[in-house]
C-alpha cells in the first residue's frame, strides 16, 4: 500500500505552466473579440455629428395607394436610401427601394414615387444615411423608431 502512493505522481511543473499559458492566451482572445464586438467604428455626418443622432431629425412625408409608394422628405437631412418593410399577419419582409430612386438620395425638399406590391397591412419605411468614417463613406441604416410608417 505505502510502495502504491509512491508512485503516484502529478503533472510535471512544464506541463502545468504550459496549461497555464495556454489558459491565459485563450482567457485573452475572448476578451479581445468580445471588447471589439462592444465598440463599432462612429460614422459622422454634418460636422462630426454622430450619424445615430442625425437619425433622429429625419422628417419623411409618405403615401401608399393602389401599389405607389410616395416619400417627400420634408426634413433637412438628406437621405441615401429606403429600406421598406412590410408586415402582414405578424410576418415581415425587407427591401431597399431602387427602382425610380435618386443616385444622390432624397434631398432636402425631394420627391420619391415609385412601385411597391404585395399584400400587407403596414409599411415601415427605415431611412438609410451616408456618414463619413475613418474608412471613407459609410451607409448607416437608422433604427426602426426613426421611420415613418404608413397603416394600409
Amino acid at each position: 500500500m505505502i510502495n502504491n502512493m509512491n508512485r503516484k505522481r502529478g503533472l510535471s511543473p512544464v506541463i502545468a505552466t504550459m496549461l497555464l499559458v495556454v489558459i491565459v492566451i485563450v482567457i485573452a482572445i475572448v476578451v479581445f473579440v468580445w471588447f471589439r464586438g462592444i465598440t463599432e467604428e462612429v460614422i459622422t455626418k454634418f460636422n462630426d455629428k454622430n450619424i445615430r443622432l442625425v437619425c433622429d431629425e429625419i422628417e419623411l412625408q409618405a403615401s401608399y395607394d393602389s401599389e405607389t409608394l410616395s416619400i417627400v422628405n420634408i426634413g433637412n437631412v438628406p437621405v441615401y436610401k429606403i429600406k421598406a418593410r412590410t408586415f402582414l399577419q405578424g410576418n415581415y419582409q425587407t427591401v431597399t427601394l431602387t427602382e425610380n430612386w435618386p443616385a444622390t438620395g432624397l434631398n432636402q425638399g425631394g420627391a420619391y414615387s415609385g412601385p411597391l406590391s404585395g399584400d400587407f397591412e403596414k409599411i415601415l419605411l427605415i431611412p438609410v444615411l451616408l456618414g463619413n468614417s475613418e474608412r471613407g463613406e459609410l451607409a448607416h441604416t437608422c433604427e426602426e423608431k426613426n421611420g415613418e410608417e404608413i397603416i394600409i
